[in-house]
């Protein structure tokens, strides 16, 4: 019974920081309808601001001091994010705000790096707290009892500002309905700026708090934000006394799965997820999202129309030059074009349900490396001929993606894209965890291609064919009766629902077909290289998939292959740099604010100014 006393008191504890965290990204949710992928980077910040001010300011006002400092500093940091990165953006689809704030944490991360350095540094005991107390028998540090008795007086104090205050009546009438507090005369901007200081000084207060318990290293960032993404959706977007009850539960829980059920801790919270948002769509204590409301990548601002005479006869030239490559370039050209090609068609098959559909997901790469284990397993243990085991790769996938579809297409926006990620990161974790079949870590080798594809020639054109004859059929799917039937899903359900489309149905088939495509992808990624590994089914692989949909123009139905193929084509380059994280994560923001279009769409733009591409009737 004291060792149950004991972990219950652990979980309790753990929440705090957590709570503290959560309520920081729901807040900003809230208000200002930004998915704040940054908000682990203020918290690392509040870490090592903190440590930074406990190693100068001594004894225990110095001690808790630099724990309101640090908050404070974090939230005037937060305040540069948003005055520089996020205002001119405000308006922008969400999938641009989603990448603003991945660009942000790939520059924090930088400089976090250059300032403090890449070791872990422990963090310093709490004055008068750094003992413990026996309850029941069981040893209990006297400072969890601390962050047990301060997390309420937390919840309390938040609660008396967002129900008390005549800035709690904005910030809930804000987020009620943002359009009627502007024509009410209130300054948004700067109450987005407040409740952005307000947000990021929560996450450092939640870094500073618990460096008595874990300290500070480069990685916090990262191993906090989907635990607090989990327990803000799990609460409800936007409700505090939802993020606190889903941080005691989700901080318990993980206790008591890491004392008695071990192999459960990488997808526990994952799980819970997934359950609370098959009962509860909008979280235990969210509201209903108005149509429309997230998930959007923007309506495009002319129609996005087949290629003309010119596109084709363009395209056509670019396909001449790649295939006559192994005439003039060398192996290890034909190598690195392969892998553009096999990224490009992953890429493409996001963005079909992303641009067409307005679907944002969060976990395509299950889908392509799910394919690519299904092949490989195949080969594996059936000793299944190559052409064989690659059919199976979009089949095994598109089977996946109709199971998780099935559950994910009755939620929208964000609640959509986490339970994506949820799914995914289930499938991640059966592949690690099932090494007797999978290999775990070791992943799955020797998976070769057939005797007439094994010269790289030969499956380079062997890559090529099907590559781009997937992204064909991609463009020839988004412009078939299916294509427009998807894009009216995304415009207006309810029109949608009116004119007698069945939505669901539609987005269903639609993430199924997608799902299918990165399959394919996957099945040439595996032959291609001769093994797999769970490192391709990660949350990084499809984060890499979102941002070069983006750097190649979301409305732009060729954006994921121009992105695709310049994201892989520096990516070798710019990982030699000791600071590469910096120099994406500007480039990100300064597409973001400068070139929202993308490369496609801004050299479209930049075309039309001079003359050199006729402007489409209706573009104005």
């Amino acid at each position: 019974m004291g060792l149950l006393i004991a972990q219950l008191l652990t979980g309790l504890a753990n929440a705090a920081a957590l709570f503290l965290v959560a309520s920081g990204l729901s807040l900003i949710f809230g208000v200002t309808r930004i998915v704040n992928f940054a908000h682990g980077s203020f918290y690392m910040l509040g870490a090592y601001i903190g440590l930074t001010l406990m190693n100068v300011l001594p004894g225990h006002v110095g001690f808790w001091g630099s724990i309101l400092l640090a908050g404070i500093a974090v939230g005037l940091i937060g305040v540069v994010v948003e005055i520089l990165v996020l205002r001119p953006i405000y308006r922008a689809p969400e999938l641009f705000q989603l990448v603003a704030t991945f660009g942000v944490i790939l520059v924090i991360q930088d400089l976090t790096l250059m300032t403090w350095g890449a070791e872990d540094q422990l963090g310093p005991r709490a004055p008068g707290l750094r003992g413990v107390i026996r309850i029941l028998g069981e040893p209990v540090p006297l400072y969890d009892l601390a962050l047990i008795g301060i997390t309420p007086f937390v919840l309390l104090g938040l609660w008396w500002l967002i129900t008390k205050t005549r800035l709690g009546v904005l910030v809930r009438a804000a987020t009620q309905d943002r359009e009627m507090v502007g024509a009410l005369g209130v300054n948004q901007s700067w109450l987005f700026t407040g409740v952005f200081f307000l947000g990021s000084a929560l996450a450092g207060l939640g870094g500073a708090i618990q460096l008595p318990k874990g300290g500070a290293n480069l990685l916090m960032d990262f191993n906090i934000i989907s635990a607090v993404f989990v327990v803000v959706v799990i609460g409800g977007m936007g409700s505090l006394p939802g993020a606190f009850i889903a941080a005691v539960l989700i901080s318990v829980l993980n206790v008591f799965g890491v004392a008695y059920l071990p192999s459960s801790t990488l997808v526990l919270m994952f799980v819970v997820m997934a359950i609370v948002l098959t009962v509860r769509p909008f979280g235990l204590l969210g509201r209903e999202e108005v149509a429309g409301e997230h998930g959007q990548v923007g309506e495009p601002e002319r129609p996005i129309r087949p290629f003309r005479l010119p596109g084709r006869l363009f395209f056509a030239a670019i396909v001449l030059v790649l295939a006559l490559l192994p005439l003039y370039g060398s192996p290890f050209a034909q190598v690195l074009v392969t892998d553009i090609v096999i990224f490009c068609l992953f890429a493409a098959s996001l963005q079909f349900i992303l641009a067409t559909g307005g679907l944002v997901s969060f976990g395509h790469a299950m889908f392509f490396g799910g394919g690519a284990y299904v092949s490989a397993l195949a080969v594996t243990y059936a000793n299944t001929p190559m052409e064989l085991a690659f059919l199976l790769a979009p089949l095994g996938a598109g089977l996946i993606a109709i199971l998780v579809g099935w559950f994910c297409i009755r939620l929208s926006g964000v609640y959509f894209a986490m339970l994506t990620l949820a799914f995914s990161q289930l499938i991640w974790s059966l592949v690690f965890q099932w090494g007797d079949v999978t290999g775990g870590d070791d992943g799955l080798v020797n998976i070769w291609p057939a005797a007439w594809l094994s010269d790289t020639t030969a499956y380079y054109l062997f890559t090529l064919l099907v590559g781009l004859g997937g992204i064909v059929f991609l463009r020839h799917v988004t412009h078939s009766p299916f294509g427009y039937a998807l894009r009216a899903t995304r415009d207006s359900a309810r029109q949608a629902e009116a004119t007698g489309i069945d939505v669901r149905r539609v987005q269903w088939v639609a993430f199924a077909f997608a799902g299918m495509m990165a399959g394919l992808a996957g099945g040439l990624f595996v032959f291609s290289k001769g093994s797999i590994f769970p490192n391709e089914l990660e949350i990084a692989k499809s984060f890499d998939a979102l941002i070069v949909v983006f750097l190649g123009g979301v409305k732009t139905l060729s954006g994921a292959v121009v992105g695709g193929a310049f994201f892989e084509s520096v990516k070798d380059w710019l990982t030699r740099l000791e600071y590469w994280r910096l120099v994406l994560g500007l480039v990100i923001i300064g597409v973001v604010i400068v070139a929202p279009e993308g490369i496609v769409g801004t050299a479209r733009r930049a075309g039309e100014r001079l003359g050199l591409v006729k402007e489409e009737e209706g573009t104005r």
